[in-house]
């Protein structure tokens, strides 16, 4: 039993205020396999007053210090990438070839690209007699999710540093463990007292606290829309500055002229990789009506070789279960639902896939003759289900692709690159993927209408964390 029962406060180790301990199951048994403590609002007001006080000596200390700083921390969990591997699989079910692969490295990424960005970085410039000045916020609060846990702190985390910003971070008490790891990665690099600070606790409780807590200039929030807007709802009277990454139904237009056997091999890996529990994943296929038939016999064949497996020996290509139980009933409620509507089962359905009589395993899914009016169709089921949805003509394709309340990602197939990247600005979606190109960590990341606001990754991600001032009469006029 692994025990993580304190938070890492001003530096230091240090006992919550109350006595809620949680217990952390691992999804691919159900079982016990960590414990942490659950903070409470008094938790936070510690954890923001040691941020608070280190914010005016950090926020002074030069570019060269913090890219330092950034180069140990990358190489702390470079050190620790196993660990952090392992926790991220055992907490919610990631298989260890996806952990090793993809999961932990995602974090060492950001770490990586803020030291060289804040490197090349200009913080002032001259316009006329009038110098712009980028100041870091201030202290930050981080609130993260349990899908990509590494990754979704350290897109956070990573930039504030480098900015000079202190912060708190809340990672999702379902996922902990690689959070745990980071802090103490960062008291191993030598950030200083206060700038770094870890509280795990519920939303409800933490969350609410630090979203509402007078003294965060700003909250980053990754996780559902309906949990952003309560997070919006408590910094607004702040006035805050609230930058988010929500959820998404992105679609996947495959054009007439692509490769059809490729583009819908592909677009079903894509949504089946992570257990589908990616907030970008092409959960939507479109395809045109007369090439319909064929395309669902594809996306039959590639959803049949997906394997269920534990996540400790699972094959490259298996997936894992979903990741808590609260999530798997969701899904298995919205497969159900797709039957009820009439969409065609074309693989997979309710239930544990065969030979699994516990965890929170779901057989591959692939839904036909979906309709875009269709729940299964508007909602972000956040599991291994495709939806197949026919076209007529193109410009009912990208129609029905923009007819959605989310906007964080799309995909676009075509052997006719000028073609994709007409349709893809014609797509209401923070991140186009053209013919399979992959993510880009120097490229923006976040999403138009309710799949949030503000961007992640990159100099884009770097700029959020920073106040823009003007010194007017500054140079010579």
């Amino acid at each position: 039993m692994q025990n993580y029962l304190k938070f890492y406060i001003n530096g230091a180790w240090v006992d919550p205020v109350g006595e809620t301990v949680l217990e952390v199951e691992n999804p691919a048994t159900e079982e016990t396999f960590a414990r942490i403590s659950l903070g409470s609002a008094e938790d936070v007001d510690k954890a923001v007053a040691a941020a608070k006080a280190a914010f005016p000596a950090f926020s002074a200390t030069s570019v060269e210090y913090r890219a330092d700083l950034l180069d140990k921390i990358a190489a702390g969990y470079e050190a620790r990438l196993a660990d952090i591997a392992s926790g991220i699989s055992q907490q919610m079910g990631a298989p260890m070839w996806l952990s090793n692969a993809a999961q932990a490295p995602a974090g060492l990424g950001h770490y990586a690209n803020a030291a060289k960005i804040l490197r090349k970085y200009d913080f002032e410039d001259v316009i006329g007699s009038t110098l712009i000045r980028k100041e870091p916020i201030g202290v930050c609060g981080f609130i993260t999710p349990w899908n990509w846990p590494a990754n979704q702190i350290a897109c956070k985390v990573a930039p504030a540093l480098a900015t000079g910003c202190t912060m708190v971070l809340k990672p999702s008490e379902i996922a902990p463990i690689d959070a745990m790891i980071l802090a103490e990665i960062m008291h191993e690099a030598g950030v200083p007292p206060g700038v770094f600070n870890l509280v795990n606790g519920d939303g409800p409780t933490v969350g609410a606290a630090l979203s509402a807590h007078k003294d965060v200039d700003m909250v980053s929030f990754t996780g559902s829309t309906r949990a952003g807007v309560l997070v919006a709802e408590a910094a607004a009277p702040t006035v805050k500055r609230v930058t988010q990454e929500l959820g998404g139904k992105s679609p996947n237009i495959v054009l007439p002229d692509a490769d059809l056997k490729k583009a819908v091999t592909s677009g079903v890996m894509q949504m089946m990789t992570n257990t589908g529990q990616s907030c970008n994943a092409p959960s939507r296929m479109f395809v045109q009506k007369d090439q319909q038939a064929e395309a669902i016999e594809i996306a039959r064949a590639a959803a049949e070789k997906v394997k269920c497996a534990m996540p400790a020996d699972a094959p490259r290509g298996a997936i894992g279960p979903i990741s808590n139980a609260t999530q798997y009933a969701k899904v298995q409620d919205l497969i159900q639902k797709g039957i009820e509507e009439g969409a065609t089962l074309v693989a997979g359905g309710p239930g544990r896939p065969e030979g699994f009589n516990k965890g929170y395993f779901t057989r591959p899914t692939v839904f036909a003759d979906v309709s875009n009016d269709m729940v299964i169709a508007r909602e972000e089921i956040f599991g291994p289900v495709l939806c197949m949805l026919p076209y007529e003509t193109e410009e009912e394709a990208i129609e029905m692709a923009n007819d959605t309340v989310y906007g964080l990602s799309a995909y676009v197939q075509s052997s006719d690159l000028a073609h994709a990247q007409n349709v893809a600005g014609q797509i209401r979606a923070g991140n186009v993927h053209l013919n399979g190109a992959g993510a880009d960590f120097k490229a923006p990341f976040g999403g138009y209408k309710q799949s949030g606001n503000g961007r992640e990754w990159g100099v884009f991600g770097f700029e959020e964390f920073l106040e823009t001032k003007a010194i007017m009469g500054y140079a010579p006029g």
